[in-house]
């Protein structure tokens, strides 16, 4: 089996917990989820000798295990600045600058100690990585993020845009 394919059925596996994960409403049980995927995603990288994304999703996966236990602030900032150190050692131009930029993202929602905000700087992360991983010809990774995106949209609707139902009081 190639590398590449290889890398797709790792990143079927990491679409699974990426769908599961916004279904959930609580915090703790959304951020279990991205560990996993995270993870996966980073190997999948890996495969594909695409460096920069996979020592991000190294880090995303730290940082999703630090976020079960903290939301401080500075925890945050340690993880940007590394962030920025694991792209420019392993810079590979464009990719790397969309990486970065889309794992700032991501880890200030992290961090986010509400749900709602964390699904709305997620949604913008995601819509980065959904280019990255066009240019880094990855179809399973786009295919990833934009059914990320589906579910992330799919609970903040349920959570926060669907009405109250109505309770009719006789």
């Amino acid at each position: 089996m190639s590398n590449f394919v290889l890398s797709q059925i790792l990143i079927g596996i990491a679409i699974c917990f990426d769908i599961l994960s916004f279904q959930f409403k609580e915090r703790k049980k959304i951020v279990a989820c991205l560990i996993v995927s995270a993870t996966f995603i980073s190997c999948h990288f890996m495969l594909l000798g695409h460096w920069t994304a996979a020592f991000l999703g190294l880090l995303a996966a730290a940082r999703f295990t630090t976020c079960l236990f903290t939301s401080s602030k500075r925890m945050m900032g340690g993880f940007i600045l590394i962030t920025f150190v694991i792209s420019t050692l392993s810079f590979e131009g464009l990719l790397s600058v969309l990486g970065c930029t889309a794992t700032v993202f991501t880890t200030v929602a992290s961090f986010s100690k509400e749900d709602k905000l964390l699904r709305q700087l997620m949604l913008v992360g995601t819509m980065i990585w959904i280019t990255h991983n066009y240019l880094a010809g990855s179809p399973a990774a786009v295919l990833m993020e934009a059914l990320f995106i589906s579910s992330n949209l799919v609970g903040y609707f349920r959570y926060y845009i669907r009405p109250k139902k109505l309770v009719l009081h006789p």
